[in-house]
């Protein structure tokens, strides 16, 4: 059974980066989202058991976002992606949960490691 996987990024062109460096061979079922709202309503609707997260968008930001899943106690496997490499914004996103940080542009052999380490792979 394909794995929910939503992209969420205000950039079309990085959405479509990350999509692109996702392990050949995953049977996934890829949905987007350009903000933290669409991505909520999208998880909410089953469309994200592994959600790769931008932190910096309009509307609702990567942070709100995982802000919203851990106080509403929500199940979801949360990769940030982010050009944002400060110490504190690593500090911060796992603190809220995501399970790994990845520095943009997104290279395959480390989303592969990461979904390996989980067992996703």
């Amino acid at each position: 059974m394909a794995t929910p996987v939503l992209v969420v990024d205000d950039s079309t062109i990085s959405r479509k980066m990350v999509i692109k460096a996702l392990p050949a061979g995953w049977d996934v079922e890829i949905s987007q989202a350009s903000n933290g709202m669409e991505a909520l309503a999208a998880y909410r609707a089953g469309k994200a058991e592994v959600m790769l997260l931008d932190l910096t968008m309009p509307v609702m930001d990567g942070y709100q976002v995982l802000e919203t899943l851990k106080r509403e106690g929500l199940n979801c496997f949360v990769i940030v992606i982010s050009a944002d490499i400060q110490p504190k914004a690593r500090e911060r996103v796992l603190s809220l949960g995501a399970v790994a940080f990845v520095q943009k542009p997104v290279k395959t052999e480390e989303l592969t490691r990461i979904l390996q380490e989980y067992g996703l792979l």
